[in-house]
């Protein structure tokens, strides 16, 4: 009876030491998972071209969004941030930094730095996403649109050069002398000056050029315009002279000249009008993609480029008064070549002004 009683004792010992080992198993188990999620960090260089209202726009929404989505999956974009200010060395040195600190994915604002990181990342094969990329065929980035095929893809801001032409002469069909400002070191700009000569050279339309890649140059240039006698003046989604138009607008709206260009930012800055892209969601998009790559294994050789309606106007409505235009009348001309006709005043950021 008594070893009866202590075979008993023993076996609910026995039974109770395996219950809380295997209650401890569990808990263990489920405690290192939490842990492994909380702990899943992606590491992310991003590394912007220059310090511009567009760019600095597109940054901004990629940081966001990837918190957002960090937030929702229950991991951490752990966000290494440079502005190279449109200096090679200093870029060079930014993306090598990035490759060092073994970055998951880079993203590259701008062609010229999608461009450094694609030739730094052949051997290591770190995926790209670029942002604000023109013409990404153009520059070699991608082999297509639709299969970039190899480590690099993104987002564009490719512009239908055509469609500005299309405004300059809605406002002013009697327009015989139209200036292209850019700078000729951009490859942005590349296509779409190209596109503007030949619509020009079809219309029979006098083009004249003048190029600069420093505010001081670009200063001259559009003092060039202004001796010329331009009635209109170009710009594509060109940095360099995205970086000095509020140091030029006053001159060409002084002298009656309206400044067209590639982007939202220009007329933030002081241009008559900006024509492009919504670069809030650029950048919204980008992080989607760097996203999609990083959490679901999305392969960039296959992941097409997203382009974007670069349908929407953006007028400045105290240039357009300056210029002695009225406002309805300018809108409704350019109704017909628009998908959206949006009013900004000039600031420096769009933080500083309510469209």
């Amino acid at each position: 009876m008594k070893n009866s009683i202590i075979k008993k004792a023993l076996a609910l010992v026995c039974a109770l030491a395996m219950v809380f080992t295997l209650c401890a198993c569990g808990s263990q188990t489920k405690d290192g998972d939490k842990d492994n999620d909380s702990a899943k960090v992606y590491k992310v260089g991003i590394c912007n071209y220059v310090d511009d209202a567009s760019l600095n726009q597109i940054v901004e929404n990629i940081q966001a969004r990837l918190k957002a989505i960090g937030e929702e999956k229950g991991v951490t974009f752990d966000i290494k941030y440079d502005n190279c200010n449109a200096d090679a060395t200093v870029m060079e040195q930014i993306i090598s930094n990035f490759i060092a600190e073994d970055v998951d994915l880079m993203i590259g604002v701008a062609t010229p730095v999608a461009m450094r990181m694609q030739a730094l990342t052949e051997d290591n094969e770190i995926p790209v996403v670029f942002s604000a990329v023109s013409d990404p065929v153009g520059a070699e980035l991608v082999e297509s649109l639709d299969k970039p095929g190899a480590n690099v893809t993104g987002t564009s801001d490719y512009l239908n050069a055509d469609a500005i032409m299309n405004l300059i002469f809605a406002n002013d069909p009697d327009a015989k002398k139209i200036g292209l400002l850019y700078d000729v070191g951009q490859d942005s700009s590349t296509a779409s000056i190209a596109a503007a000569k030949k619509f020009l050279a079809d219309k029979g339309v006098e083009v004249v050029e003048h190029t600069g890649s420093t505010a001081d140059e670009v200063m001259l240039a559009a003092e060039a315009m202004v001796a010329d006698g331009v009635d209109a003046v170009f710009t594509p989604t060109d940095n360099s002279i995205m970086k000095a138009e509020l140091a030029i607008y006053e001159t060409l709206a002084k002298a009656g000249i309206p400044h067209y260009a590639g982007a939202d930012s220009f007329a933030l800055n002081g241009a008559f009008l900006g024509y492009g892209v919504d670069y809030a969601n650029l950048g919204v998009e980008t992080a989607n993609m760097a996203a999609d790559i990083l959490l679901n294994g999305a392969d960039t050789a296959t992941m097409a480029v997203k382009t974007f309606d670069n349908g929407t106007a953006t007028i400045n409505t105290e240039i357009c008064s300056e210029l002695g235009y009225d406002y309805d009348t300018v809108a409704k001309a350019f109704e017909p070549y628009c998908t959206k006709i949006n009013t900004i005043t000039t600031a420096e950021s769009f933080g500083d002004v309510q469209q």
